[in-house]
């Protein structure tokens, strides 16, 4: 029988950490005062404001040790892909690229968020989220990277904020055994596509079931796609006392912040992570096919699979991923000083001494300077998968240029030339560093423009595109009508495409977007697949099919 006297627990009870290493920030602005024969902690609103702006700039520029050593991994394994292999290659030189503090590692530099728990002992004067976005202000400004904050005008009428603010802020009390006051943080910084693949689920009690929760995963997982730029920090979470409670704990587990939880449940309905279930889900998504990107075994690093109370109505399941772009650092505030989690600042050592050859497969160089009937008839001959290498000029446009472009279209308008004459990357840019011809500048989700390749395609445009991700049905039916093909860049490693494979930049049309504009760029051996042809072949149609018959232990 469950206890019938009162019995207190915390819902997420974490275990004391004894693995993060911490480095100091400052000391400044931190003062250990006693009253009343208490201890408090004194936190000058500066000291918050400095630390938001150090987090901001540590997670925009450099990675944990810990997810470099799993990329590594991947190119030592002789169970890898040759692609998989290929792609984690890239992602290690990205990171020792955006290291040197210059370009972020990824073009779209997230939604800044903040959590921060501070016992009862800390004095701050109350007004601690304007001073944590006043450091986050900070660093948007004075680094290069993206405002991606749409701020409502109306409805239907929104206008980019022009500071990346406002920041997802939140503040929780936090239980302390010790006396001594603390103030602990999470900092991180979400992308539009990894935040794009948080899924809830409203399921039933069927769902605890080792073969019905297993063929729920199967077909839930795979379609996640790669448009979040795998391999991912896969986190599932199963329960929670309302829907919201669930994908918090979903986003929390991927930033592996609640690694410390108790293995096990009990009567008193605290959370727990099923360890065992973590490695049968990762070992599902290695069969999977999609690996890292473009076939393989690496869909994910790791998996957290953490199981919540619930109300007996019902059963909410959570899906959430940390992408390549992993960006986040726990800090704290005590009366020795404000740190931040140490990253790393050498990725360089990560990479390993081996050539193009021991990466992938053949290689076919593509000149973009062809005319583009010259540029399909060569992708003809290719089969689905095949490594490209791109020399030459493209155009990017996104979702806003799309959008405009479609109005001409529906007024009547012709086509515009440049995109009929060149293949259309979708992308947008971070700002340009002073003396680089580019900002960080990799590729957009793919699927955002699927409902305008129909009618581009039709009109004579869009014949070659360029994104990252997988694509719906109706665009495979359309390069099968329109003899068009899709092109797998690699999401992730926006700095490094910056650096070496992007040679000018101009705005050609809309200049008034900012990063939406319509641009032309000049590539140099800028890497690619083939991922949907001409005649109907879509390589990640293989790999979203479940597997019927397949039960967890």
């Amino acid at each position: 029988m469950p206890p019938t006297t009162f019995q207190h627990t915390e819902v997420l009870p974490l275990g004391k950490d004894t693995t993060t290493e911490y480095r100091l920030v400052t000391a400044d602005g931190v003062e250990a005062v006693e009253a009343a024969g208490r201890k408090f902690l004194k936190v000058d609103p500066d000291a918050l404001t400095t630390l938001a702006r150090t987090a901001i700039t540590d997670i925009q520029h450099l990675l944990r040790t810990s997810h470099l050593q799993q990329l590594r991994a991947i190119v030592d394994d002789p169970e890898a892909s040759g692609n998989d292999r290929f792609v984690a290659m890239d992602l290690l030189r990205n990171a020792a690229i955006s290291a040197g503090g210059v370009l972020p590692m990824c073009q779209d530099t997230g939604t800044a968020i903040v959590i921060g728990k501070r016992t009862e002992g800390v004095l701050t004067g109350g007004d601690d989220e304007r001073a944590l976005s006043q450091g986050i202000f900070d660093a948007y400004q004075q680094l290069n990277l993206r405002y991606s904050q749409m701020a409502p005008l109306n409805f239907w009428e929104e206008r980019n904020t022009g500071t990346n603010l406002p920041a997802q802020v939140e503040l929780y009390h936090k239980d302390s055994a010790s006396a001594d006051p603390s103030y602990e943080f999470l900092f991180m910084a979400k992308g539009g596509g990894s935040a794009n693949k948080t899924f809830l689920y409203q399921e039933t009690k069927a769902v605890l079931n080792p073969k019905r929760l297993a063929r729920f995963l199967d077909e839930k997982l795979r379609s996640l796609g790669t448009a979040a730029c795998p391999p991912y920090h896969l986190a599932i979470v199963v329960g929670g006392m309302s829907a919201e409670f669930n994908l918090k704990v979903a986003k929390l587990a991927s930033a592996r912040y609640l690694d410390n939880l108790p293995t096990e449940g009990s009567e008193l309905g605290h959370a727990f992570r099923d360890r065992d279930l973590e490695q049968q889900v990762l070992e599902m998504t290695r069969q999977f096919g999609i690996g890292a990107q473009f076939g393989g075994k690496y869909f994910c690093h790791d998996v957290r699979v953490i199981r919540l109370p619930r109300h007996g109505a019902s059963c909410p399941v959570g899906v959430a991923v940390s992408c390549s772009a992993d960006r986040q650092a726990k800090a704290k505030i005590t009366e020795e000083g404000v740190f931040i989690e140490q990253l790393e600042r050498d990725p360089a050592r990560f990479l390993p001494e081996i050539t193009e050859d021991d990466l992938s497969d053949e290689v076919v160089s593509v000149d973009l300077n062809q005319p583009m009937d010259e540029i399909r008839a060569q992708l003809a001959q290719l089969p689905v998968k095949t490594r490209l290498s791109l020399t030459g000029p493209l155009v990017v446009a996104r979702d806003i240029a799309h959008a405009k472009i479609a109005e001409r279209l529906d007024a009547g308008e012709e086509m515009p030339q440049y995109l009929r004459d060149h293949p259309v990357y979708y992308a947008g840019p971070a700002k340009t560093p002073d003396g680089y011809p580019s900002g960080s500048f990799g590729p957009t989700t793919a699927g955002r423009m699927d409902s305008y390749v129909a009618q581009f395609q039709a009109a004579g445009g869009s014949l070659v595109m360029l994104a990252k991700g997988n694509r719906s049905k109706q665009v495979t039916a359309a390069c099968q009508e329109h003899g068009g093909f899709y092109l797998g860049s690699i999401g992730g490693p926006a700095a490094r495409l910056a650096k070496d494979c992007i040679k000018k930049v101009e705005v050609l049309e809309y200049a008034e977007l900012g990063m939406e504009a319509v641009w032309k760029i000049e590539v140099e051996e800028f890497p690619a697949f083939i991922v949907i042809d001409d005649k109907g072949n879509d390589f990640f149609a293989a790999t979203s099919e479940p597997v019927l018959q397949i039960s967890f232990r």
